[in-house]
């Protein structure tokens, strides 16, 4: 079944609001800290049961399905055709958005993870030999910085996208002429990738 730029962007979309929700959820769940309790000169942690770490992980599943469905998105060939790689990234537009998108979705995935790693070591090694040790929880506000920055992904995956689709209209739709290296003239359709 061959899918059009909409569903792409739907599905882009979709994912990197779920992502969005996930996090912030988890950061909302997120306890401020851990019961502690004394016992023989050591401290346990005791945390109450919360989905954070559940959702913090899910939110980064989320994330990075967006993420490989926005790369796709934008070299996948609509209608049977294909754009070289090349010939997209000659555009300066294009190419600062694509970065753009790559970055905050590292970022995103950064700072998704940190915390989410955190509060499962927190929960898994929660005997400490220091009587004033204090059960702390992941830092907060990563979670949710990182929600929101796995929103701006998508957002940026989607500008990307349709950058992709201006050059994509300028090559097929326009017949305009596009130079080669060798300095020579061809047609659009000498770009034309039939799959």
């Amino acid at each position: 079944m061959a899918l059009s730029v909409k569903q792409m962007s739907i599905i882009v979309t979709t994912f990197g609001v779920v992502s969005f929700i996930l996090g912030v959820i988890a950061e909302n769940k997120k306890p401020a800290a851990g019961n502690a309790i004394t016992s023989q000169g050591a401290v346990i942690c005791q945390y109450p049961s919360d989905p954070t770490v559940v959702l913090g992980y899910l939110s980064v599943l989320f994330l990075a399905a967006s993420a490989i469905f926005g790369y796709v998105s934008l070299f996948y060939p609509y209608k049977g055709k294909s754009v070289p790689q090349g010939v997209l990234f000659k555009s300066g537009s294009f190419m600062v958005f694509f970065n753009i998108a790559l970055l905050t979705t590292g970022l995103a995935g950064a700072f998704l993870l940190w915390p989410t790693i955190t509060e499962q070591l927190h929960w898994s090694r929660n005997v400490h030999q220091n009587p004033n040790y204090g059960c702390p929880t992941a830092k907060t506000g990563l979670l949710g910085g990182g929600a929101f920055l796995s929103l701006d992904s998508s957002l940026f995956w989607l500008i990307a996208l349709m950058l992709a689709g201006n050059v994509r209209e300028d090559i097929f739709d326009d017949g305009n002429v596009v130079e080669k290296e060798e300095g020579g003239k061809v047609t659009a359709a000498d770009y034309v990738l039939e799959m």
